[in-house]
């Protein structure tokens, strides 16, 4: 597993026409950690989905697909993980929260998880 980037997916989903289970599913195809969170229990590719903010440990990037009126909820559960990047899925765009990524040090992306594995630019 590349622990370098350990990817934490906030609004994983089981269902296949979900752009949350396809991500899930190509983070592991190219052997990356991780770690997911949605509104209900299940499971993509082997990993569990909880729907608690857990306290993971060496997150280095949170990828988000919930709707940007959902993500104040996430907000200091988000910087207190202290991942190296934020990555903010076509639909996800949220200044707010990309101004509170910076002021921590934060990278935060406006990018889409999918092409950056298929360009190699995860």
């Amino acid at each position: 597993m590349k622990d370098l980037k350990k990817t934490l997916v906030i609004g994983a989903s089981d269902n296949s026409s979900r752009y949350s289970y396809l991500a899930i599913n190509k983070l592991k195809k190219y052997d990356h950690n991780v770690v997911a969170i949605g509104r209900k229990e299940g499971t993509v590719a082997g990993i569990n989905i909880t729907t608690e903010m857990e306290p993971f440990e060496a997150i280095d990037t949170v990828t988000l697909y919930i709707n940007p009126t959902l993500q104040p909820a996430y907000y200091n559960y988000i910087i207190s993980l202290k991942p190296r990047r934020i990555i903010f899925n076509p639909g996800t765009e949220n200044n707010e929260l990309k101004q509170l990524a910076n002021e921590n040090g934060i990278i935060a992306l406006e990018a889409c998880t999918l092409v950056m594995l298929s360009t190699n630019q995860y």
